[in-house]
């Protein structure tokens, strides 16, 4: 099945990703999940009570002021802080 061959692929690439780049004395967890993005952002994040959300952003194109980014959603709607990086 390809969406399941997908996500296994996704979470062997961020097992490897988080791995190398986060250090072993920083809890920090991994998700591969499927829906629209701010909202699966927001429920994995209240699913574990998380404390704050960080995630990465890139320089908005016009599309994303009209339909608003990923990470702006997750600030507006998470009630957890969220640190949004570049």
């Amino acid at each position: 099945d390809f969406s399941q061959n997908a996500a296994q692929e996704a979470r062997a690439n961020l097992d490897t990703f988080l791995s190398s780049h986060i250090p072993e004395d920083v809890k920090a967890e991994g998700h591969v999940l499927h829906g629209p993005i701010y909202k699966e952002i927001i429920a994995a994040a209240d699913s574990v009570k998380a404390d704050i959300i960080v995630m990465a952003s890139h320089r908005p194109e016009m599309q994303d002021y009209l339909l608003g980014p990923n990470a702006a959603r997750v600030v507006r709607h998470a009630p957890q802080s969220v640190m949004v990086v570049r």
